[in-house]
């Protein structure tokens, strides 16, 4: 190395000339008087192990390691550019960087995280924006990854070095996981985590989780949810709001499961054409042959005709399917991503919809005509979420405060019926509605006036970890549901079944990743981000001909909904 070096900010980097291979490196030391703690060292040395395994573009590279007159050191790339959190000191960041960058560091991360690498302290000022991209740098507090729990456990296995001991809280509070702020054992959906709050410090200019002191920054970061993204950016496409917020998920099993994940989510953002629509404004767009209104915001798309229809205008005859958009009043911001909110949901005889918004702060269940432009809101409905119809098309069924709940369209409280500590969804024919109480449980029913619940699936252990999203078939006996598993790399196990309400054995009609629905001899299901439309055999629980591709439907991957309803006349309302 040459003479002459120059401190960087912080002293412990600094700028230097490599005299044997004539190039500039940035040599990173570890103090004298810090070299004798044994915990101090070990995280160095494990810091140069960790980096130099690592060969990726952007993260930095390591090219040497050495020690001299007992002073330990690295010789790192020296990388040219300002740090993420200088430049955020100018405020946000423009769209199409925050997905660029967003896209690089989740693939530095998926990286580390295939090689067995935590990163614990991924904030701005560990990632450097140059002019070939973001470089992701300092893994000095890197440990081994925990294997992913199991759905039986969410507690990671311990490595019980010094360093690596349960319960040490390491990194900086801001960014921090809620299991690194409790000191459990972490893996790499921590890192997806304090990504998602870089992501939303980018976008918005703002941190997600602001406090006066470190103790009640943590105690957002364990119990709060950030503002909404779309209150400081109101343009944000609902796919980068929704891949944002699933990071930032306080249960681990909620979030993305690996980096790579959440890259392609970032990248589809990228990719969509409705982050190109300005506020307020309208354009047209041709797909599958129809011209559609797409507006600012979130919207709502109506195919307002019989399904049975479009799929035979794409058979032999010519039938018009008319189409149209709902637009949330300017007060309102519609809410259905996430497992507080959920679908919108048309009435038996399509002429109405409710679905979950926010307005002057507070979130509720509103009404509205197809065939009016008012809006209302249903009192007693505070925080209630994934909403569902009688069969009558008088009361509407949801979920609040950990109950499942029925609220009447004439007018009275809500009246609960029955627990539902984390429901992912309910259905109702004639007087019983079927209900998935909690994310690892199975389907149960209750009578539609409340009572004790019973259930009417069993789990097939370790097949499916959750029975979810039941949906009654037009006899009122027979339901559709989601049979899934939370452990990562089991995916492939989800799929459809058809069940009864007296139980007994259940049929598989197809493997899909998303619930599913039936409306007018047609079953509809997600598959590759497409709404699929497929006859549907209900007298013997088969699937008929050909399926048709109706459109692309925005799915919620943290909890396998698909943003779709349909009436019973055949009246589809999704969300593109």
């Amino acid at each position: 190395m040459g003479a002459g070096w120059n401190s960087c900010v912080p002293q412990e980097v600094y700028r230097a000339w490599d005299t044997r291979l004539d190039r500039t490196v940035a040599v990173k030391i570890l103090p004298a008087q810090l070299s004798s703690d044994p915990i101090r060292k070990q995280r160095f040395e494990r810091e140069a192990k960790t980096i130099s395994s690592l060969n990726h573009p952007h993260i930095c590279v390591l090219h040497d390691i050495g020690s001299q007159n007992g002073i330990d050191y690295l010789v790192m790339e020296c990388v040219e550019g300002d740090t993420l959190a200088k430049r955020l000191e100018k405020g946000p960041l423009p769209l199409d960087q925050v997905l660029k960058y967003g896209m690089q560091i989740a693939d530095a991360l998926g990286k580390a995280h295939r090689s067995g690498v935590v990163h614990r302290d991924l904030k701005p000022g560990n990632i450097m924006l140059t002019p070939a991209g973001a470089k992701l740098l300092d893994f000095g507090l890197a440990k081994p990854a925990a294997p992913l729990a199991t759905a039986a456990t969410l507690t990671a296995v311990s490595q019980n070095s010094p360093v690596t001991e349960q319960g040490t809280i390491v990194g900086t509070f801001q960014y921090m996981s809620p299991e690194q702020i409790e000191g459990k054992e972490l893996d790499g959906r921590s890192d997806i985590f304090s990504l998602g709050s870089v992501l939303y410090e980018m976008l918005t200019g703002q941190r997600a989780f602001q406090g006066k002191s470190q103790l009640s920054v943590a105690s957002a970061i364990l119990e709060k949810e950030p503002a909404p993204i779309t209150v400081a950016k109101p343009m944000t496409p609902p796919v980068l709001d929704h891949a944002i917020r699933r990071c930032l998920a306080k249960d681990p099993e909620e979030r993305w499961q690996s980096a790579s994940d959440l890259k392609n989510e970032l990248l589809w953002a990228q990719s969509s054409g409705e982050s190109a629509i300005p506020q307020g404004a309208t354009s047209t767009k041709t797909r599958w042959g129809h011209t559609l209104l797409i507006g600012g915001g979130a919207v709502l798309l109506l195919a307002m005709g019989v399904i049975t229809t479009y799929l035979s205008s794409h058979r032999e005859s010519a039938a018009p399917v008319v189409r149209s958009i709902i637009l949330p009043p300017p007060n309102l911001t519609l809410v259905t991503l996430g497992d507080q909110a959920g679908a919108a949901a048309i009435s038996p005889d399509g002429r109405n919809l409710v679905f979950v918004g926010i307005s002057e702060g507070k979130q509720m269940l509103f009404l509205r005509s197809s065939d009016s432009t008012s809006t209302k809101p249903l009192p007693g409905t505070e925080a209630g979420k994934f909403p569902f119809w009688s069969p009558d098309g008088k009361s509407i069924g949801f979920f609040a405060e950990q109950q499942l709940k029925r609220v009447e369209l004439a007018g009275g409280p809500p009246r609960t019926l029955a627990p539902a500590p984390d429901a992912r969804g309910g259905t109702w024919a004639r007087n019983v509605i079927l209900f998935a109480p909690d994310i690892y449980e199975v389907i149960y029913r209750v009578p539609a006036s409340g009572g004790k619940p019973v259930p009417v699936t069993a789990l097939d252990r370790p097949q499916h970890s959750t029975h979810r999203w039941p949906y009654f078939l037009p006899d009122g006996k027979h339901f559709l549901y989601l049979a899934a598993n939370h452990v990562s790399g089991k995916s492939e196990s989800s799929a459809i079944y058809a069940g009864s309400i007296d139980g007994g054995n259940h049929k598989l009609i197809l493997q899909t990743n998303a619930r599913a629905l039936y409306s007018s001899g047609n079953l509809l299901y997600f598959r590759d981000g497409s709404l699929m439309a497929q006859p549907f055999d209900v007298d013997l629980l088969e699937l008929r001909g050909d399926a048709i591709s109706i459109g692309q439907v925005l799915r919620e991957n943290g909890n396998w909904g698909i943003m779709v309803s349909a009436s019973e006349n055949g009246v589809l309302v999704f969300q593109s």
